[in-house]
């Protein structure tokens, strides 16, 4: 068995290495972007596949890493897992029926809520508190699919033609021109210091340093790494002024805050 996962802010590694670990202690997860993950995969043939949802789609990352070693997934056993703010619909049926195109067995699909990591749109902020118990609960649910898949019995969620329908209609329908093709809205400002943080955490090596400042091209991901991690709050995507920087790592062991 192993874990590939796409996370930016700590959501999915957390979900997918809990569950991983607890379905076999010695099994590993690797970030989609590392190296090693594509040597790792070919050897396994169980695989726990996770990512976030971005508008009930897989990010555009995960999308190309499936295709491009579409020849790595016959006949490999994978249960998809996406982790969601609060809606998904078909968010883990997204990467079922492009797997299944190239030959792998979609054993289950897990739907996960966790904290929102859009660190510049206000609407979907929670407090530290509520974000804790919102992450206790998925653990809690990680914990009782773990037990379920040793029993052989695999959850369903987000595989169902019902699924398929809430996810298209409810959110994909209206904003699939945001999850069809990587993003060039990602937004820089005067704020930045040219530290380079953000260049050293973007997956796509999508962010470089130029002159005294960093700046980004067309390739970003939606990850929101650099945009949850900038000490300067210099940088945004959907809206225009950071809320306030979310991070698994600030609340889900025992930080103070969101």
């Amino acid at each position: 068995m192993i874990g590939v996962y796409f996370s930016g802010t700590g959501n999915t590694k957390h979900c997918t290495e809990k569950l991983v670990h607890l379905l076999d202690e010695t099994a590993q997860s690797f970030p989609i972007e590392s190296e090693e993950t594509v040597k790792a995969l070919s050897r396994q043939d169980f695989v726990v596949l996770a990512y976030p949802v971005q508008y009930s789609n897989m990010p555009v990352i995960v999308r190309e890493f499936i295709k491009s070693h579409a020849a790595l997934w016959k006949n490999k056993k994978v249960l998809c897992v996406a982790t969601m703010a609060l809606f998904s619909g078909d968010g883990a049926g997204c990467s079922a029926r492009l797997l299944k195109k190239y030959g792998a067995e979609v054993v289950g699909g897990l739907h996960i809520l966790m904290p929102d990591s859009i660190c510049d749109v206000k609407l979907l902020k929670r407090s530290g508190e509520k974000n804790r118990k919102v992450i206790r609960a998925a653990d809690r649910k990680i914990e009782k699919c773990a037990e379920e898949i040793r029993q052989g019995k695999y959850p369903k969620n987000g595989l169902r033609f019902h699924d398929r329908i809430a996810g298209l209609v409810c959110q994909r329908l209206w904003f699939y021109g945001k999850t069809k093709n990587y993003s060039d809205r990602l937004k820089i400002g005067d704020a930045c210091t040219g530290c380079g943080q953000c260049t050293r955490l973007c997956p796509m090596g999508n962010l470089a340093l130029k002159g005294s400042r960093a700046a980004a091209g067309n390739r970003c991901t939606m990850c929101y790494r650099c945009i949850s991690t900038c000490p300067v709050q210099a940088i945004t995507l959907l809206g225009d002024k950071v809320v306030e920087q979310c991070r698994y790592d600030r609340y889900g062991n025992g930080g103070d805050s969101c």
